[in-house]
């Protein structure tokens, strides 16, 4: 061990060992240009801080599924932000946690079905194959996803005539509505009822925001016309195909009205006490939700569910308005707290939006 100044700095040795990787899987890692240690005088490597960081980095990666290859590809150029490792570890962490209480679940029912003297069907046996199976790679998991949507991006010039192509009105399967439009060599996004948010290139069917960390991707069909975009956020990605622009834009022009009249949306009542008691029971309904919520709301079931039973028995419901964005708000009063509520549906009536804070 070494000092530099303030810093210590590791042998190659003592710098394996402690992070528990091989002396040669270091100079891999350095061969693949993934890491630069230090030298001595003597041409000794050294590691820092920075170095054992971007090793956390690489471990992490590659246990969620990635190539050495596709982890130089990704990193080149990127210095290493120890707040994005840490959130990649955790999801990931958390997701072998959430798939081993599933196969855990699925052992118990099936070893009590055997101990009844029902015999395991082939679905039994499919489902235990499949829920049990700990060494699939984790390449596809919300946790890479988020990871990589989090990443820097790059802006690149393209020829600003592709946005008249792009431009249009797109519907996901669940009724999430979007318009993309463009003026003064620039080009944006909305979701229907809110407001503009310019995306920026960084190919010529990719864009990035750089208010948030979302990317847009167009894709072409047979016919080389710009059919669908696919929207990558919070570690989901969701598809969304080309639709009447003018119908679309009745459906905003209504959520329009509604936010000025404040007028909440039919039965609302009826679906957030729906949404409470499934939570309160940690049992949401995520067929009820579109995609991209639905994989919040089994992230944050288990929050939601211990706050709720802290709250007590809901005792009342009020209609608080309609937000700038859509979203009808919602006062209930429990036992012991209060808690402020809001949703949105979609066209199709999937709930596109929820969240909860607690309110004086």
């Amino acid at each position: 061990m070494h000092g530099c100044g303030q810093e210590v700095l590791l042998t190659a040795h003592e710098c394996a060992s402690r992070i528990g990787l091989s002396i040669r899987a270091l100079r891999l890692y350095e061969k693949h240009g993934l890491i630069s240690p230090r030298r001595t005088s003597k041409q000794w490597r050294l590691y820092g801080s920075g170095e054992v960081a971007r090793l956390n980095e690489i471990m992490a990666l590659k246990s969620i599924g990635l190539s050495l290859r596709d982890i130089s590809k990704l990193l080149r150029g990127q210095s290493t932000d120890l707040v994005q490792i840490l959130a990649l570890q955790r999801d990931a962490l958390a997701d072998t946690r959430n798939r081993a209480e599933r196969g855990l679940t699925v052992i118990e029912a099936l070893q009590t079905k055997i101990r009844s003297g029902t015999p395991a069907s082939v679905d039994d046996l499919m489902t235990l194959a499949k829920e049990t199976n700990m060494t699939e790679p984790l390449k596809n998991t919300v946790a890479w996803r988020r990871y990589e949507q989090m990443r820097p991006r790059t802006e690149v010039v393209i020829d600003a005539a592709l946005y008249d192509e792009y431009a249009g009105a797109y519907e996901t399967t669940d009724g999430i509505l979007s318009i993309v439009s463009h003026r003064d060599g620039r080009i944006f996004s909305r979701i229907v009822g809110q407001s503009d948010i310019e995306i920026f290139p960084e190919s010529e069917t990719e864009f990035f925001m750089k208010a948030l960390p979302v990317q847009i991707t167009f894709e072409r069909g047979e016919d080389h016309q710009v059919r669908r975009l696919s929207h990558h956020q919070n570690g989901f990605e969701d598809h969304a195909f080309r639709v009447d622009l003018d119908q679309v834009r009745n459906i905003e022009d209504a959520v329009q009205q509604r936010i000025r009249d404040q007028k909440p949306v039919p039965e609302g009542e009826i679906v957030l006490r729906n949404v409470i008691e499934e939570h309160a029971r940690g049992e949401p309904d995520l067929d009820k939700m579109s995609p991209a919520l639905a994989v919040l709301a089994e992230e944050q079931k288990g929050f939601i569910q211990t706050e709720l039973e802290k709250a007590g028995k809901l005792k009342h419901l009020s209609f608080k308005g309609v937000s700038q964005v859509g979203l009808d708000i919602y006062d209930a009063d429990f036992e012991h707290a209060k808690i402020e509520w809001g949703f949105a549906l979609t066209h199709r009536g999937r709930i596109s939006h929820l969240y909860l804070r607690q309110t004086p």
